[in-house]
């Protein structure tokens, strides 16, 4: 068998088991091998009876002197007792609804058993063990040894992945080629893959287990750095338009704003400025709180290049925003005589005098073709559009923050000039993040809030308190100011009652507790068109109440939203939440950030309060990051990545290990000619990875 042989061709694994692994992201046999424990139960050890303490798991050998099924009266449960002897004692075991073991196991037979020792209603039992049956030509899988225990899904338990490793392992002895070159094994001291595939799933030691764990950490993170290190050598090679920065009007631009711009905001463009001189394409991520002003920095940039005569293109994450985004670049270059246009899937625009005025996109299009048009608003779906710019020579991205080189070539017809890349997001990530994802990025941070930029009030609100909250959003309300209220999910699911879902939440903000106000609700899986007819008139201030999931966590600028109420505030990263909370106080008004719990609990308070403490996202991004782990903070589904480098995230050692190494052997051979496993596997790992 091939690593990369899909599930329906390993033996033992049939259409039902395929369906179920595939929940748990296992769709190749590489899939399988390198689903690892979470965790390990020592099990090697026998204790003798006698020597078994209540509370405590243990293993014992011994025969079985009796078995047999009851059914409880009251409770209408089967119980499976037997009686288990070895030479220092008998004890007592007991098993819950589960009567066929009344013939599994055999009278007079010797088994391994593993358990808990409980003391109920005056009896002392082995409750529900694992047992397995001693027999001196098979090795034991679930007791006498450290015993792995693995991430399950419904129909798919530890035991199963022990029974498919021990078959695919030990039976078939399974081999696979080594993909670390021999050197890098060397120098890291690192166990070679075979073994260290039998070491993770059958140690022979739990110091074993961690030095495999620790292979197979360093390998995950160093391809992540080596794929994301040969992308930027690839970029590199290609040439880009040299844009030479023309002082005077940076000068006149910079006078002409009705604000004065922060340290950070100056410092940010004559980075990007600098990066523009070059004849490399630039490659750089642009990192700021929501209103901590990246988008003048755009804009400084772009009016750069149309006055070279070039062309640039922004893409907005939702038309909405894209809208918005036309009319602050006309309010800010209409003095500076350029064409600016708008294009989305449903319409095309273009600033005329005073106004903006719809044209036909053929129109639009051939505009761009010609060069006539230097400044393209949109959104992502302009990479779908048959777009043919004249001279493409900068792209901004808003809150996407991989672009590929695949991607830009969709956005330029013409050859040998590849654009510049700037991505703007308001994600605080973490340095150790960064370090791994993003080392082929150049990083422009804007750490400093805007002069007039109002400030947030943030408090924890305990149960007692929320009809008086309630009464404050009332009274602000009246002032003619606007509240966003946001929970965690859209309709609420079985057993999880205790969060708020949007659907139940509007009906009782509408309907209970502020019947006299216009309320409205809003979430992703409504229709793009009912979408922004509510943002549109949150923003000409008709709504008093939005209703919402964190869908306005990206969101546009309501200048005269003032309050945020925050459902389930404990189930949210810090950092989504000093986000969301940034959708507030945006002008000189004081903004009100109100977090509510559904769930208390002293570890969600305690989390909770580094959000009182600090309105730095970054800072907060960190704590996140210590508190719940990388696999929180980015959504594991999403990023595809084993917990095996989840873990590895947080070592910063490792992270910068791995970087070190993957330059290395780039320098030797940068098109990787003498190592072909490495090359296939880098080949065949995801593009794009990013930060949604």
């Amino acid at each position: 068998m091939d690593i990369e042989t899909p599930l329906e061709k390993i033996k033992g694994i049939g259409l039902i088991f395929k369906k179920k692994l595939e929940k748990l992201k296992i769709f190749t046999l590489e899939d399988l091998l390198y689903h690892f424990p979470h965790r390990y139960e020592d099990l090697s050890r026998v204790l003798p009876i006698s020597e078994l303490k209540v509370g405590e798991k243990a293993l014992i050998q011994g025969k079985i002197v009796e078995i047999k099924n009851l059914r409880t009266l009251k409770k209408k449960m089967f119980l499976t007792t037997a009686l288990i002897k070895d030479k220092s004692s008998t004890i007592e075991v007991l098993w819950y609804n589960q009567p066929y073991l009344g013939k599994v196991l055999k009278k007079g037979k010797e088994y391994f058993f593993a358990g808990k020792l409980i003391r109920k209603s005056g009896k002392v039992f082995l409750s529900n063990p694992v047992f397995e049956e001693i027999n001196f030509k098979e090795e034991t899988l679930h007791t006498k040894r450290i015993v792995p225990v693995y991430p399950e899904t419904k129909g798919i338990s530890s035991k199963w992945f022990r029974k498919i490793f021990y078959f695919l392992l030990k039976k078939q002895k399974l081999r696979f080629s080594e993909i670390l070159p021999s050197f890098l094994l060397r120098k890291e001291k690192l166990m070679e893959r075979n073994r260290a595939l039998l070491e993770i799933h059958f140690p022979t030691s739990l110091e074993g287990a961690k030095l495999a764990r620790e292979r197979f950490s360093f390998e995950k993170i160093f391809l992540l750095q080596l794929k994301i290190l040969s992308e930027r050598k690839k970029l590199q090679k290609e040439n880009a338009f040299k844009i030479e920065i023309d002082k005077n009007l940076l000068l006149n631009f910079v006078k002409s704003l009705p604000f004065e711009l922060t340290s950070a905001q100056k410092r940010v463009i004559l980075e990007i400025l600098r990066s523009l001189k070059k004849e490399t394409p630039m490659n750089r991520l642009l990192q700021g709180d929501t209103g901590s002003g990246k988008t003048i920095c755009a804009i400084a940039a772009i009016l750069q290049v149309a006055k070279q005569n070039l062309q640039s293109v922004l893409m907005a994450p939702t038309e909405i925003l894209a809208k918005q985004h036309f009319q602050t670049f006309w309010k800010f270059l209409k003095n500076f005589e350029t064409k600016i246009a708008l294009l989305t899937s449903k319409e095309a625009q273009v600033f005329g005098l005073f106004y903006p005025v719809k044209i036909p996109k053929e129109r639009l299009l051939k505009k761009l073709e010609t060069g006539e048009i230097k400044i393209l608003i949109g959104t992502h779906a302009l990479l779908n559009e048959k777009i043919s710019f004249k001279n493409l020579a900068l792209v901004v991205l808003d809150e996407q923050h991989r672009f590929g080189v695949e991607q830009r070539a969709k956005l330029i017809k013409q050859k040998g000039l590849i654009p510049h890349f700037l991505s703007m997001t308001a994600t605080p990530i973490p340095r150790t993040l960064a370090l791994a994802f993003y080392s082929d990025l150049d990083f422009s941070i804007l750490d400093e809030a805007p002069k007039g930029k109002g400030k947030v009030e943030t408090k924890i609100v305990l149960p007692k308190e929320r009809e008086k909250v309630y009464e404050f959003v009332r009274e602000e309300i009246k002032k003619g100011r606007q509240a966003f209220v946001i929970c965690p999910r859209i309709e609420e699911k079985e057993g999880k009652e205790e969060v708020k879902a949007v659907k139940k939440e509007f009906e009782k903000i509408s309907k209970e507790i502020f019947p006299e106000f216009k309320c409205e609700m809003l979430h992703g899986k409504m229709k793009t068109k009912e979408k922004e007819r509510i943002m549109k008139e949150m923003l000409e201030g008709k709504i008093n109440i939005l209703v919402s999931t964190s869908v306005v966590e990206v969101g546009i600028d309501i200048p005269k939203a003032t309050i945020i109420l925050i459902e389930g505030a404990e189930s949210f990263g810090l950092a989504q939440l000093h986000q969301l909370r940034g959708r507030v106080g945006r002008r000189e008004e004081k903004g009100f950030c109100f977090l509510f719990f559904e769930k208390f609990s002293e570890k969600a308070y305690k989390r909770l309060k580094a959000l009182l403490e600090s309105d730095n996202g970054l800072e907060l991004a960190e704590k996140d990051l210590k508190i719940r782990g990388p696999g929180e903070f980015l959504g594991q589904r999403q990023w595809g990545i084993p917990d095996v480098a989840m873990e590895a995230l947080t070592n910063e050692e490792l992270l910068k290990r791995t970087k070190e190494r993957a330059k290395e052997i780039l320098e030797r051979d940068p098109e990787l000619k003498n190592y072909p496993l490495l090359k296939q596997k880098l080949e065949k790992m995801e593009e794009t990875v990013h930060l949604e």
